[in-house]
């Protein structure tokens, strides 16, 4: 059967990452961080502490060892004291975002793994166009690729070059991802993690690795329709998408039961771990429309402004 433009109109639409509206939308908001970190660098972002930006920000009395040129001599002309000039302080704020690219993310009706592209590409975008330095990481069972440092709108392009050319593959191990990660990216900041977290090796030791850092965590765990309420009936064959494993089963209403048992109790956990530590937690079904998650609930959290 032939494809009419209107089918191959939705499919384009399906296959683009941000829609242009939605991007308008996102340049009014702002990506917050209680842990900014202070960089060699000149940033964009105004801090409350004092430092040697051109902005000014208040006076204070000259000690002996305080820098000459800070002085205000046109006050010490008037009041014949020496008043030296504060400025606020310059900084940069580290956006990072590790996106899960293993071979579970490509299932689902929306598939994850775009679901979690999107979801990275929007934040990105954020960033961009607040001069925040961005930093975006793909992993499976390692850093399949890394860009650091992006800073400006016109490093955009080359965002969304890296995530749709990202392919979607392979087995998950995010322990090791993470601490590849966390030896490339020691500054302080924001990570944004959005995977499934359907990896046999768990995922305690991952976020170790990452808290060790001391970064404001985001969680975004990502599932699919199919995987919250499966419609399997029957004797049925299944096989592990990431490493092939095999396992016979007779799918019956009390094993439909415990597997959504299982799953709620797992989704728990990871909830329960994040909330002990200080990390933002969030579950969300792909067919759930990303731009709300974005727009709301990631704002509600305090991620976004």
């Amino acid at each position: 059967m032939a494809e009419t433009p209107a089918a191959r109109s939705v499919a384009s639409k399906d296959a683009q990452l941000l829609d242009p509206d939605f991007l308008a939308r996102l340049e009014q908001l702002e990506i917050v961080s209680r842990k900014i970190h202070a960089s060699r660098q000149k940033g964009e972002r105004k801090s409350k502490r004092k430092g040697e930006s051109a902005e000014f920000a208040d006076y204070r009395n000259y000690v002996v060892g305080d820098d000459l040129r800070h002085i205000d001599w046109n006050i010490y002309a008037r009041l014949d004291r020496l008043f030296l000039k504060l400025f606020l302080e310059e900084e940069d704020l580290n956006v990072s975002i590790i996106v899960d690219v293993s071979g579970s993310m490509a299932h689902g009706k929306p598939q994850k793994g775009m679901y979690a592209k999107r979801v990275a590409a929007a934040m990105a975008y954020i960033g961009l166009c607040n001069y925040d330095r961005v930093n975006l990481c793909a992993y499976n069972d390692r850093v399949a690729d890394f860009r650091q440092g992006m800073r400006g709108r016109r490093m955009m392009p080359q965002i969304v070059k890296f995530l749709e050319e990202m392919p979607i593959e392979g087995k998950s191990h995010f322990a090791a991802a993470a601490r590849q990660f966390a030896l490339r990216q020691s500054q302080k900041g924001v990570v944004l993690i959005l995977s499934d977290f359907m990896d046999k090796g768990g995922f305690e030791a991952g976020f170790r690795y990452l808290l060790g850092r001391n970064m404001d965590i985001y969680v975004l765990q990502i599932l699919s329709p199919e995987e919250v309420n499966p419609e399997l009936a029957g004797d049925l064959k299944l096989v592990d998408c990431e490493d092939e494993d095999v396992a016979e089963v007779t799918i019956s209403k009390p094993l439909l039961d415990k597997y959504k048992a299982n799953l709620q109790a797992y989704c728990e956990s990871i909830r329960s771990y994040c909330m002990r530590r200080g990390a933002s937690y969030y579950l969300a079904i792909t067919d759930h429309p990303f731009e709300s998650l974005v727009l709301n609930y990631l704002r509600q959290r305090g991620l976004v402004r």
